[in-house]
């Protein structure tokens, strides 16, 4: 196998493409579409989402202190590009994209995206300013799930949503499964 070394540079991919909802003290609300996003801890339940400072939504989450990860499918993966190249300065995304904010239960000012499977509220612990991006640590507060996405004993199939993911400039939608958590080394 031949390999070229090219200039440092992020190519840990796939990512899960979110779209992120904020809001103001003053009732303004946004969406963000991010792809660096990820689990920081389990307990306590711990994620954070990296975001350019010039960005509408970043003054709104540096204020408040909240946000809400909502996870996207293939049937929002229009909307999870459109809110991610468009400014909320310029647009109101809700309307555009036919979304429907829904109130938090956990926070004040953060919205939930009701067309998301799964919205996960999280109250800011900690802003890194690492560079192009600042990285918000944030605790996460409360999760709600679609219950179209529930067996009868109650499971939750996130796996039948749909979910979407982006790699290298590239939206996808997640497929079949190759195995479960411990395949590998379970007795035949």
């Amino acid at each position: 196998m031949n390999k070229e070394i090219w200039k440092p540079g992020n190519m840990l991919y796939p990512l899960p493409a979110v779209m992120v909802s904020a809001g103001d003290r003053a009732g303004n609300q946004n969406i963000i579409t991010v792809a660096w996003a990820g689990t920081i801890c389990t307990n306590p339940a711990m994620l954070y989402i990296s975001v350019r400072p010039e960005r509408h939504s970043y003054g709104m989450i540096r204020d408040t202190k909240e946000f809400v990860v909502n996870l996207t499918t293939e049937k929002l993966a229009y909307a999870a590009d459109w809110c991610g190249v468009k400014s909320g300065r310029d647009v109101d995304k809700w309307k555009e994209m036919e979304l429907t904010p829904v109130r938090a239960e956990k926070l004040e000012y953060a919205p939930l995206i009701e067309e998301s499977p799964v919205n996960i509220e999280c109250k800011v612990t900690e802003i890194k300013e690492l560079g192009s991006h600042h990285m918000f640590l944030a605790e996460v507060q409360a999760v709600h799930v679609d219950s179209a996405y529930l067996t009868e004993s109650g499971k939750f199939e996130l796996n039948q949503s749909g979910l979407i993911a982006y790699s290298h400039g590239t939206y996808l939608k997640l497929g079949e499964a190759l195995g479960t958590f411990g395949y590998s080394v379970k007795k035949k």
